[in-house]
């Protein structure tokens, strides 16, 4: 008789003490709606840049240079003092452009220095001596010839820009989303560095493969001809004496 008294009281006193069910579902879904935060809820939306297709070329700033042809073995992708590491597309584009630019030069002036200081016949014959001071004698001896020269250049020059470079003013204003180390100058979209449009030979392959290995071959010979440009004016420096 005293148990079954005593049993009932046992199992509310046990009861008391546990835990509501509805309590804690209540509880726990109030956890969860707190301690996690909206933004990871959401998925973020990464936008993604897109670049145009040019001459075969569509930059990829994952890969190195943007993935622009230039790069040969054994050397491969030499940047040892990381001039292109983290940059922008627009500024590797600008690099290239330098790069392709002062190539071409160097392999013109490599020839001019050559052939120049052994097969002068304009003017006479009375230019001579070392190539350095070639451009000298002729400001003197055909003043016209000097200007014309000098105008010649400008003009090609600025021809070069209104073909590959944004207005500088339109620079300014679209490079204020680049982070890079330029402001007043940037390069058409649609601009492939180097390539203004000039080929009256018609050697400018259309296919995209082709075309790389024309560009890789043009980019390592202006490579081999700044650093032989830059000896022999060095030398002529120096000597002050001409090549041969």
């Amino acid at each position: 008789m005293k148990t079954a008294v005593l049993l009932p009281l046992v199992a509310t006193g046990a009861a008391a003490f546990a835990p509501s069910s509805s309590f804690c579902v209540k509880k726990s879904a109030s956890l969860l709606m707190t301690d996690v935060p909206v933004e990871s809820i959401e998925e973020e939306e990464v936008v993604v840049p897109s670049f145009p297709t040019i001459n075969g070329w569509t930059a990829d700033p994952s890969k190195f240079c943007a993935g622009l042809p230039g790069a040969l073995d054994p050397l491969g992708d030499f940047d040892p003092l990381g001039f292109t590491k983290e940059l922008p597309v627009q500024e590797i584009k600008r690099f290239r452009e330098a790069e392709v630019t002062h190539g071409r030069v160097s392999m013109l002036a490599v020839v001019g220095y050559l052939v120049a200081e052994n097969f002068h016949p304009l003017f006479g014959g009375v230019i001579s001596g070392p190539a350095n001071s070639h451009l000298g004698q002729v400001q003197e001896v055909a003043p016209f010839f000097f200007a014309w020269l000098t105008m010649s250049i400008a003009a090609a020059e600025l021809t070069r820009a209104k073909i590959g470079w944004e207005f500088p003013l339109d620079a300014v204003a679209k490079n204020k989303e680049i982070e890079g180390k330029t402001w007043l100058t940037k390069l058409n979209d649609e601009y492939y560095p180097g390539d203004i449009g000039f080929d009256p030979l018609g050697l400018k392959p259309t296919d995209a493969s082709e075309f790389a290995v024309m560009q890789t071959k043009e980019l390592n010979n202006g490579r081999l001809a700044m650093f032989a440009a830059m000896g022999m004016i060095v030398q002529e420096q120096v000597t002050q004496q001409a090549l041969f």
